[in-house]
């Protein structure tokens, strides 16, 4: 049966310890958090995961210890991508997909290849991958935009190219992305603050940061927003958005580790060049959660 990657995704953090060891204990906690709280799928290894300062030793510990925490209760999609197409292969290659569902491959970044070379990318990437591909699309990190003629071509010409996680943030792009699609070709968000607009013009869901710490509050925001309670969703949405603005406002995963030790479900832990956010933001943040709460 077909794997639907829609809805809810949570692109969940890794958890270290003060020492940088991997905190597995804590992993295991947020992800049973996250499924227990209705989301629909799981991204490990993604950006918001600092995927980047693992090791593959690591990498294959952490997505093994998901794999392991949840069971076969939703689908799980692993991060893989570069900017080094033959190096994205032979990941791939040499990857056991048990108990994966799909991959997210973000767009080759700092090369800046042309929408030619960002095709041909995603044709290798297509023509090697034994599990359903979604594309990522985050122009601020990688200093190249994967333009929606050239979505749209990967979309129809590859039936495992199932989706793109849009964090372009120009809704033009979104819009002429899902006019041009393939039907069961799906548009997500790839920026929370911009999810229920996005699904209001037609996407099917979300791969988000902000339900590490709020899986169950986001989630419904999602549902409500795809059955077009947009009355119920735009409540959800406002009594976030303060804490989407401060879980991004001195980078990620800093934020959102910073609110998930709030929380009490892990430390406030990160592996350089990241750093923990700033005492003030920290108090603002813990301040808006109190209200939250309420």
């Amino acid at each position: 049966m077909e794997t639907k990657l829609t809805g809810t995704g949570v692109a969940i953090v890794t958890p270290f310890h003060f020492s940088g060891e991997i905190d597995f204990g804590s992993l295991g906690k947020l992800v049973n958090n996250i499924v227990e709280n209705n989301v629909d799928f799981i991204v490990g290894l993604g950006t918001t995961s600092e995927a980047v300062t693992l090791s593959p030793k690591e990498k294959k510990e952490v997505m093994q210890h998901v794999v392991d925490v949840v069971n076969n209760r939703i689908p799980i999609v692993m991060g893989i991508g570069g900017n080094n197409t033959a190096s994205v292969v032979d990941e791939i290659r040499n990857t056991d997909f048990e108990g994966i569902s799909g991959i997210l491959s973000v767009a080759p970044y700092y090369n800046k290849p042309n929408q030619r070379g960002i095709y041909e990318h995603f044709k290798t990437i297509s023509e090697n991958c034994p599990v359903p591909i979604i594309i990522y699309n985050v122009p601020s990190r990688t200093s190249s935009n994967i333009c929606a003629e050239t979505t749209i071509k990967l979309a129809t010409e590859f039936s495992n190219i199932v989706a793109v996680k849009e964090a372009s943030g120009n809704l033009n792009q979104v819009m002429e992305i899902i006019q041009g699609k393939p039907e069961n070709f799906n548009v997500l968000s790839g920026d929370d603050a911009l999810t229920l607009p996005m699904i209001a013009l037609g996407a099917e869901g979300v791969i988000s940061v902000v339900a590490n710490a709020f899986p169950r509050e986001f989630s419904q925001l999602v549902n409500y927003s795809r059955l077009g309670d947009l009355d119920d969703a735009r409540k959800l949405h406002y009594g976030l958005v303060e804490i989407m603005n401060l879980l991004f406002a001195d980078g990620n995963p800093a934020g959102v580790k910073a609110a998930l030790e709030i929380l009490g479900i892990m430390g406030n832990n990160l592996r350089l060049p990241m750093v923990p956010i700033t005492h003030d933001l920290y108090l603002r943040m813990a301040n808006a959660i109190e209200g939250l709460k309420k």
